[in-house]
């Protein structure tokens, strides 16, 4: 069996419930499994840093994680257009793996969430491939033999799995959000898959 790293941010569970349609894709591909992930929030100094182990939801990523991953789904939600600073902290530490080559070669996708239709879903998703490019990943996306990217009202781009929450997260993810982000998963597995023979 090989690990696709779902790694992922999520303040509200937007992102997390969107990482589990990603995860759901990754292991309906024979031979892989999703490893679900997130990171710590940052904090300025007057507010106390997160627990070095989460109270409730996925661990949190290591070094080792991305070593060991055999592609990897990355999920954030949307900041003024771009992804949020927990997950840019997060990649900005990775300047061993940039080194080494750990991520070179293998493939990646990338998720995000935001409150509005136009609040910046897009250009949140090609933010989040630019670190990728630089560690030599191979981006996934979502083409348009992909049915629901053509009729979604809701989330969905050829840059990623994405999703609507609503001003105050009161939209669950949609039928064509769930369907679109496990067929992103599974891209990305089957694209490891085939890396591996």
């Amino acid at each position: 069996m090989a690990d696709i790293l779902v790694l992922y941010y999520s303040q509200n569970g937007a992102v997390r419930e969107l990482a589990r349609h990603v995860a759901r894709g990754i292991e309906s591909v024979p031979g892989m499994t999703a490893r679900l992930r997130t990171v710590p929030k940052v904090a300025p100094v007057t507010v106390l840093a997160a627990p070095p182990v989460p109270q409730e939801g996925a661990p949190y990523a290591t070094a080792r994680d991305l070593a060991e991953c055999a592609g990897l789904a990355l999920g954030s939600p949307t900041r003024f257009g771009n992804m949020a600073a927990p997950m840019k902290y997060f990649l900005d530490g990775t300047a061993g793996e940039w080194l080494s080559g750990a991520l070179a070669g293998k493939p990646a996708c990338v998720f995000t969430s935001t409150s509005t239709q136009h609040g910046g879903n897009e250009s949140t998703l090609l933010s989040m491939m630019l670190p990728l490019l630089h560690h030599g990943m191979l981006i996934v996306g979502l083409p348009f033999t992909e049915a629901r990217l053509s009729s979604t009202r809701t989330g969905g781009s050829p840059y990623g799995a994405t999703h609507v929450a609503g001003s105050a997260n009161e939209y669950p993810i949609s039928d064509d959000e769930a369907t679109l982000a496990a067929s992103l998963g599974r891209r990305v597995a089957d694209v490891a898959a085939r890396l591996a023979r």
